[in-house]
């Protein structure tokens, strides 16, 4: 880890857990106005994961007092991961087939058929404790315009996986056993919650003659006023949302794996170690003495004990951690590889082919309709996650490592 800091200018100090050659120039000059929000406690964090991002770079942590800043959160809400593991050996897995298929490319083509991917939702209603409770809660609120409607239509995407880097991964671990992988998060919910709430605040800071730049995409709402309490409320919903998505898949995509082990291999599958955490959000925690909110945008909370997960890109490796409790990163730690090229090099960068025959060298089944962009989220796209590990082991342990060997893609 090393410090950023000039004295004779406007921020706080920038704390990077990279060497400091890697830190990319736009990435820094992305925090330092991050860095000169006037409410920032103590510095800003910087993951080892840490690139571009809107408003605020992905794979930074913010503390801020009496202040939340929606874009330091995210569109997508709550966005994260889930993990569960299985007792079933990927070896003899691996011996079976039907129809001349792997009963594992059999188990991902159902999952890619029972779970909606990219902008797919369900045909029908689903149920949704976290929706039944917020249309009750909020059925008089007037703080979110179409607040209702978007509740109402969120039935029809829990349980959806969408798009992007998000995915549902079958992976084996060191000792050969399978684990099921999930990322995904909040959806149309969490991504409407953020738009409305950013253009408030920037209709706010106007107002107030606020000295945060215009063009930097981080206007803030005083946790204080009306509406910063009804962005942390809609905030939480999101969050809740987002965690009650990835619960759903995730046992879909058990109900899946068992049935077909029980049918094709006689056998049943036990499960363990279940993990569902967060990487997008702010949460009102104590630190150096002191209430801040933290807001996590691409980084995962790693208190001592903490159990954290870790993904790297599709076809490369990813880890289960457990945190360290480390105060300077405000107990937290990277959410991933983090990004290399962005997407639109990505696809320039990186033919098609040389992504699918990467992929069958390494044994993996790709579950994936539309292949012209699996480019952007192929390893080459993503730094290498073991050097991410590295430049954190102050921050997180490994307790588990694991490898992909079946992938659905939105």
């Amino acid at each position: 880890m090393f410090v950023h800091y000039n004295e004779t200018q406007n921020y706080v100090p920038i704390k990077v857990w990279l060497p400091e050659k890697e830190l990319e120039d736009n990435v820094l000059a992305q925090t330092k106005e991050l860095a000169q929000l006037p409410f920032v406690f103590k510095w800003v964090a910087l993951m080892p994961d840490c690139h571009y991002g809107y408003g605020m770079p992905i794979g930074g942590v913010m503390a801020a007092k009496n202040g939340i800043v929606p874009n330091a959160v995210g569109m997508d809400i709550g966005c994260g991961m889930c993990y569960i593991q299985t007792d079933m050996l990927y070896d003899d897995l691996a011996k079976v087939q039907h129809d001349r298929q792997p009963l594992l490319k059999l188990i991902v083509n159902q999952v890619m058929r029972d779970v909606p991917v990219g902008y797919n939702l369900h045909r029908d209603k689903q149920t949704s404790d976290v929706v039944d409770k917020a249309l009750i809660e909020m059925a008089n609120d007037q703080s979110l315009p179409g607040g209702i409607e978007l509740l109402e239509n969120a039935y029809y995407q829990i349980g959806t996986l969408g798009g992007g880097n998000h995915f549902i991964e079958f992976q084996q671990d060191t000792e050969g056993y399978i684990g099921i992988m999930l990322h995904s998060g909040s959806r149309n919910l969490g991504a409407k919650i953020c738009e409305y709430f950013n253009g408030v605040a920037k209709e706010l800071n106007a107002s107030w003659y606020s000295n945060v730049p215009e063009n930097n995409q981080l206007p803030f709402l005083p946790t204080s006023t009306a509406e910063g309490q009804a962005y942390l409320k809609w905030m939480n919903i999101a969050l809740d949302y987002a965690y009650e998505n990835r619960e759903k898949m995730l046992e879909q995509t058990m109900a899946i794996f068992t049935r077909l082990v029980s049918k094709h291999m006689n056998r049943y599958v036990n499960y363990s170690m279940r993990i569902n955490c967060h990487h997008n959000y702010a949460a009102l925690e104590n630190h150096y003495g002191e209430n801040v909110w933290v807001h996590r945008k691409g980084a995962t909370r790693a208190r001592e004990g903490d159990l954290g997960i870790i993904p790297g890109a599709m076809g490369s490796s990813s880890y289960l951690v457990k945190g360290l409790g480390n105060a300077e990163s405000f107990n937290s730690s990277s959410h991933g590889a983090g990004r290399v090229y962005s997407r639109t090099k990505a696809k320039a960068e990186i033919s098609v082919e040389q992504v699918i025959v990467d992929l069958k060298e390494q044994d993996v089944i790709l579950g994936k309709v539309k292949k012209a962009d699996v480019a952007e989220e192929s390893r080459f796209a993503y730094k290498e996650i073991d050097e991410v590990m590295a430049n954190q082991q102050d921050l997180v342990v490994p307790i588990k490592k694991l490898k992909t060997i079946g992938v659905i893609k939105g």
